[in-house]
């Protein structure tokens, strides 16, 4: 599974780091731009989403269509050439283009999709929190980078290591990226429609999840570094924006540590519902702390707890959506994920700028926080997400057809061929049946 799976999330590491790298310092730099305002600001920092959600669903759609390599090629192709125009931009203008393009290269949906393939469903969790890890060392390495070559080197030096990243992500697709297996499944034209990812109500939930989780990121990042290199006078801390990376990397090193047990309490010890909890309490009281921080080290605080809170998700968002997903679905659905998360990092910019424009933190953290007990409500009323399981059936022992017969089964989920590995999936209701018994329906 390693060896599957490292390259993909080096693909996505890389081109995370691309996005994140700006982050730390994305506002700070906007709002010196000519033609720039806070609003304007606070849309060059979320701008990449709008793009990101409008592609996201068609390009899970179209990797399922026309498979996932193709596709990762071309998304990044585009974000290659995003990345140049931000990085070339002299005003406001421009850069909000350059970040609208950089998003338009939408694969983070197909990278999860091929993943859910490549992987057991049992393993995709680990698989998951293998590729959050990645990401979360990108996370950290942007954190401490972005302040020091950007606060010493202008942030279009970001921009432009952006895009030499993304080539070498392209190196990494089709060197070392194996090709996925060939999956064979009996659902029609008729029921592999787009719009019946929205009939299942614990995918319905997740996809809210999202959109909680991007839109608190964004505004988080946005007042972050404003707040700290602000004046005194204007309620800030008077830091340097080379001074940043202290900021950033504990906040880093605590929420990078906080990932592994929540994929293991959320995953191995079907968790998940209670890790989510635990998630969104620490958002919570992270902007109680940004909000009213009177002292830089409260401030710096509520940055790890808020770090902490964020990271918890990482490993288990796309994995629920890739388990409650039927076989033919994961990529749209993993999209429509995407597209509410990105939809999330879009208007949580958009508020941010907004707000701190016409207000100040003090009313943006009360909003964030009203946010948060909205959120843990929805958390604590939807669906288990770990109540299906899987049983994998040799197609040298099983039939075959007498497996898809299984489907008429109230407690059958779905059930699907993969006929490169040659075995056939079983996916069934935990809470109404169990392994032995799905066996026994065969025997």
């Amino acid at each position: 599974m390693i060896k599957q799976i490292l390259p993909l999330s080096l693909i996505v590491a890389l081109r995370f780091f691309g996005l994140f790298i700006v982050l730390p310092v994305l506002s700070i730099y906007a709002i010196d731009m000519e033609g720039a305002t806070p609003f304007l600001a606070g849309l060059v920092v979320g701008g990449y989403a709008l793009t990101q959600a409008v592609f996201q669903v068609p390009f899970g759609m179209m990797s399922d269509k026309f498979g996932r390599k193709p596709i990762l090629f071309f998304g990044l192709l585009i974000f290659i050439v995003g990345s140049v125009i931000a990085a070339m931009s002299d005003d406001i203008y421009m850069l909000l283009f350059g970040r609208f393009l950089q998003g338009a290269g939408a694969i983070g949906s197909v990278v999860s999709a091929m993943i859910a393939d490549l992987v057991k469903e049992e393993q995709r969790a680990h698989a998951m929190a293998i590729m959050g890890g990645t990401i979360a060392v990108s996370f950290a390495a942007a954190m401490i980078i972005a302040p020091i070559i950007g606060g010493n080197y202008g942030i279009d030096k970001l921009f432009w290591l952006t895009a030499v990243l993304s080539v070498a992500a392209i190196t990494v697709l089709f060197t070392s990226v194996p090709q996925p297996p060939v999956i064979v499944h009996s659902y029609s034209e008729k029921e592999s429609k787009f719009f019946d990812v929205f009939k299942d109500k614990a995918l319905t939930r997740m996809y809210i999840t999202f959109l909680f989780h991007s839109s608190i990121m964004t505004m988080a990042f946005f007042i972050i570094p404003l707040v700290m290199t602000q004046s005194i006078a204007d309620g800030g801390f008077a830091w340097d924006k080379v001074e940043l990376w202290k900021v950033y990397f504990p906040a880093m090193i605590f929420g990078f540590l906080a990932m592994a047990p929540a994929a293991i309490f959320g995953e191995k010890y079907g968790k998940g519902k209670l890790i989510f909890k635990i998630s969104v309490v620490s958002i919570f009281f992270a902007f109680l702390a940004m909000g009213f921080a009177q002292d830089a080290w409260v401030f710096v605080v509520g940055v790890v707890l808020f770090f902490i809170g964020f990271n918890m998700f990482e490993p288990l968002l796309q994995s629920f959506v890739a388990k409650f997903a039927k076989v033919h679905q994961k990529g749209a659905a993993l999209g429509v994920a995407n597209t509410f998360a990105y939809l999330g990092i879009f208007f949580g910019g958009l508020m941010a700028g907004w707000i701190m424009q016409h207000y100040d933190r003090q009313t943006l953290s009360i909003i964030v926080m009203g946010i948060a007990f909205v959120w843990f409500i929805w958390v604590a009323t939807m669906p288990s997400p770990n109540n299906r399981g899987n049983v994998y059936l040799p197609l040298a022992i099983f039939d075959r057809e007498r497996v898809a017969g299984l489907t008429e089964h109230e407690a059958i989920v779905e059930s699907y061929v993969n006929e490169t590995e040659q075995i056939a999936v079983v996916k069934y209701n935990k809470d109404l049946i169990d392994e032995d018994e799905v066996r026994g329906m065969l025997s």
